[in-house]
């Protein structure tokens, strides 16, 4: 009220009546004003107010018991995000843990249960996460940040001025990375690419499945400088490819498809970004039944990418097609079509991303359809 803001409340935000009376007396101000309401979250439904984090989002479950229908059968990559940290945690005192008010979402409950003295919970606050991570790695600890792709938007500026700049090693876990479905637009985590990928300084690592994960948190536990590792939610893939080697700035192929130019797909490379390598498997069983055998690579690095791989992977392929699960303006697919123009190379790209909009709530499947990938 000091401030010139007439401040009405607290209010019983489940009293309807009560809350009509306050929001009525608000609008007949003139100037600013501050309701403040108090609710319960999960009011009038007794598991989720028992359990209010566990019912922030939910599948089916049976109403009687608040119990899932279905019983989890496999690892999701936030479960083995949070297994592997706590595991690296344990043997380096230095590995400190934030999150923004999301310790469940983003799997560092169990972390915090570990390690409550090396974790922070900064609330709803992203940029503050990513500046306090910033000063606790210029002080020689090794800061993990873990928040979801969209609202690591929300510290766009920390990441550049704060950690970039500065050139300091802090891991950057970018959870729910790509298509999240039911949460709506403003979750799906679709441009961390393209913002981090421009940041001097910056690395990006795309596992395509739990093994690179797992190793890909070893690698950037002694990496120094900025990384993030961007994983998508939902169920870990278990990678086909059993030998997985991560070294600096490096992809592999995962297949070599067929150099006979005359064979349908012979001239083809196809190059999948982390999640989308699960799902470009199943594409290829598809042709190689029609006997299309297209060379298969996964990247794992977005940057720096590399150029030895595509280059040589350009140079034996004439069609290549990148398929990417983030928005294709200032993508890993572009940055591919740059490289092999600017290297002169005879080969074309096909960009498989998502165009320049935003992408509606639904079901992850339906929505792949939709856009093309």
């Amino acid at each position: 009220e000091d401030m010139g803001i007439t401040y009405l409340g607290p209010v019983d935000g489940h009293d309807v009546k009560q809350l009509s009376r306050v929001l009525n007396e608000a609008k007949r101000l003139d100037h600013a004003v501050l309701v403040h309401v108090l609710t319960k979250k999960g009011k009038g439904y007794a598991p989720a107010e028992k359990n209010p984090s566990a019912f922030h989002g939910v599948n089916p479950f049976d109403i009687s018991t608040g119990k899932p229908k279905k019983a989890k059968t496999a690892p999701s990559y936030t479960d083995v995000f949070s297994k592997k940290l706590v595991e690296l945690a344990g043997r380096d005192k230095r590995i400190v843990a934030i999150t923004a008010a999301m310790p469940d979402g983003t799997g560092l409950s169990r972390f915090k249960n570990m390690y409550p003295d090396r974790f922070f919970d900064v609330g709803i606050a992203e940029a503050h996460a990513v500046t306090s991570a910033a000063g606790m790695a210029a002080a020689g600890l090794r800061p993990v940040v873990a928040i979801y792709s969209s609202f690591l938007q929300r510290g766009y500026d920390q990441v550049l001025h704060d950690v970039c700049i500065q050139n300091l090693p802090v891991l950057f876990a970018v959870d729910r990375a790509g298509l999240v479905g039911s949460d709506g637009e403003t979750h799906q985590g679709i441009f961390d690419m393209s913002f981090l990928s421009a940041m001097p300084n910056m690395t990006i690592i795309a596992p395509s499945g739990i093994k690179e994960l797992k190793e890909a948190m070893k690698f950037a536990e002694h990496f120094d400088g900025p990384i993030a590792i961007r994983f998508a939610r939902g169920v870990a893939f278990p990678e086909i490819k059993e030998d997985i080697n991560l070294q600096y700035g490096k992809g592999q192929i995962l297949k070599e498809g067929s150099k006979d130019g005359n064979n349908a797909g012979g001239n083809v490379a196809i190059i999948a970004v982390g999640s989308m390598v699960e799902e470009t498997y199943k594409a290829i069983d598809m042709l190689e039944k029609e006997n299309v055998h297209p060379a298969f690579v996964n990247p794992v690095f977005i940057k720096p990418m590399d150029t030895e791989l595509i280059k040589r992977v350009a140079e034996n392929h004439k069609h290549i097609i990148v398929v990417e699960e983030g928005i294709k303006k200032g993508g890993f697919g572009e940055s591919v079509e740059t490289f092999i123009l600017e290297s002169g190379i005879d080969a074309d790209v096909q960009v498989m991303a998502i165009d320049d909009r935003f992408v509606e709530q639904g079901n992850v499947a339906l929505l792949r359809e939709e856009i093309g990938i």
